[in-house]
Parts: C-alpha cells; sequence; structure tokens
C-alpha cells in the first residue's frame, strides 16, 4: 500500500490511537496534519516522529467540539494547502456515568466530540477532496453494539458515529469518498484508565481470543489499508478490530461459567 503524495488530517493525533494512526500514514508516505486541543508537546513529538519518516508533518491546535473552532482549522488546511486526501476522525472525548447519572451537560459536550464533529469535518474535508475523491475514517468502539459500565454516553455517541458513517458514505460515494469506521475493544491506551477500573483491562486479557489486547498499532494497521486504493470497494462499514473479543463473547462466559 502507497499513500504517497497524499495529505492526511488526524484529530486528536498527538496521543494514543491518533499517533500510532498518523505514523502508519507517514509510514506510507502521507504527509500529516495533527490536531491537538490540550496536549502541544505530544503534537509536537508526534509531528517530529513523522518528519523522521521522510515526509511533512503540521499540527493544528482545535477543540473539534467547538464549530467555530473547526472552521478555523479548515481554513487553515484551504488556504496553506488547498486539497485534503484523508480525513480521520479519531479525537473523542466522553463522561464516564450510569445512565441514570447523564445530565444534559456530560451528553451534548460527548456527542458534539464524538458524533457531530464527524459530520462537520466531512462536509468541510469533501470540498477539498472534490475532483480527486478521497477517504475518511472515523474511530468507534464495541461500546456502541454492547453496554459497558459507565460507557452510556459515549456508546450511544459511538453508535450515532456508525449511523453517520453509512450516510456519508452513500452520500459522498458520487464523489468518490470513500467512508468508514474502525470499531476496537478496550485498547492499550491512557483513556482506557479514564473510563474502566484497571479490572477491566485485566479482564480483556482473557476475553479476547487472540490472546492479547488490541495495540494502537493494531487499529493503526486497518485505518491504513481503509486508506488505500486496495480498499475501493469498502463503503460505509464498521470494521472490528478485537481480536476475536466480540464474537467470543458467549464463550468466554461460558468458560466463566464452569
Amino acid at each position: 500500500m502507497s499513500l504517497d503524495g497524499k495529505l492526511a488530517l488526524v484529530t486528536g493525533g498527538g496521543r494514543g490511537i491518533g499517533k500510532a494512526i498518523a505514523l502508519k500514514l507517514a509510514s506510507q508516505g502521507a504527509d500529516v496534519i495533527v490536531n491537538f486541543f490540550r496536549h502541544r508537546e505530544s503534537a509536537a513529538e508526534t509531528a517530529r516522529e513523522i518528519e523522521a519518516l521522510g515526509v511533512k508533518a503540521e499540527t493544528i491546535r482545535a477543540n473539534v467540539g467547538d464549530p467555530a473552532k473547526i472552521d478555523e482549522m479548515f481554513d487553515t488546511i484551504e488556504s496553506k494547502f488547498g486539497r485534503l486526501d484523508i480525513l480521520i476522525s479519531n479525537a473523542a472525548s466522553g463522561v464516564g456515568r450510569p445512565v441514570m447519572e447523564v445530565d444534559t451537560k456530560a451528553w451534548e459536550w460527548t456527542m458534539d466530540i464524538n458524533a457531530r464533529a464527524l459530520l462537520l469535518f466531512t462536509q468541510r474535508a469533501a470540498k477539498l477532496m472534490e475532483g480527486r475523491g478521497g477517504k475518511v475514517v472515523s474511530i468507534s468502539s464495541l461500546g456502541s453494539l454492547y453496554v459497558l459500565p459507565n460507557y452510556t454516553v459515549v456508546g450511544v455517541s459511538k453508535a450515532a458515529l456508525e449511523a453517520l458513517t453509512r450516510y456519508l458514505a452513500i452520500e459522498l460515494a458520487s464523489q468518490n469518498i470513500c467512508v468508514n469506521t474502525v470499531a476496537a475493544s478496550a485498547v492499550e491506551t491512557d483513556a482506557l484508565k479514564f473510563y474502566f477500573k484497571e479490572g477491566l483491562a485485566n479482564a480483556s486479557h482473557y476475553l479476547t481470543p487472540a490472546g492479547r489486547m488490541v495495540s494502537p498499532e493494531d487499529v493503526a494497521n486497518v485505518v491504513a489499508f481503509l486508506c488505500s486504493e486496495e480498499a475501493f470497494m469498502i463503503r460505509g462499514q464498521t470494521v472490528v478490530v478485537d481480536g476475536g473479543t466480540s464474537v467470543g463473547l458467549f464463550a468466554a462466559a461460558g468458560k466463566g461459567g464452569e
């Protein structure tokens, strides 16, 4: 797979899954714009690592929960580059609470960053991809389908993200823009500790038939494939990266009851 000459935007690209994706795309030849909000030095370090791979890197600060800041980010990309080939909607946030403790502030914050942002990103990105086509990949999780403790708002926002992916894929197909989502199970990042106690992380080793947790690089490998021409006929799909966790849930539950 080659992404030589492509320009990619990775939101939340300075750390965790986003960083792994940014580095993977760069290793395939793409120049990468690393979006960040709070962690400037992490984004700068990621940019340095990207440039060490022989491609170009930029960092852009923007709160993707704010439509005005999203517009500013894309205005910068348009004025500086005049195009965009790959959009990775990775930045995410949320509030870990039981469903009966979810308030409107937590709901709106999570939905805006995790779901609405993809809509606003793609509306702007599609204009920069016009005439050449492009790739849009967002990052979801198994919480969109399976009920996880204290994951209500995030899970619902990821379900909305996956539904939006299907609508975008159909409407943008005529412009040769491929839109897909990658849904991962628990991934070994700092964000995992924020949402779940250590016990769940340990349990996922047992629940994953592959024998280990999913790594950021596992997710990045699939994202890079979806950004390649080899994935041209994959549209509107949610590709699961979980080491068999979701298909092995009942088997694992049965073993636990023995």
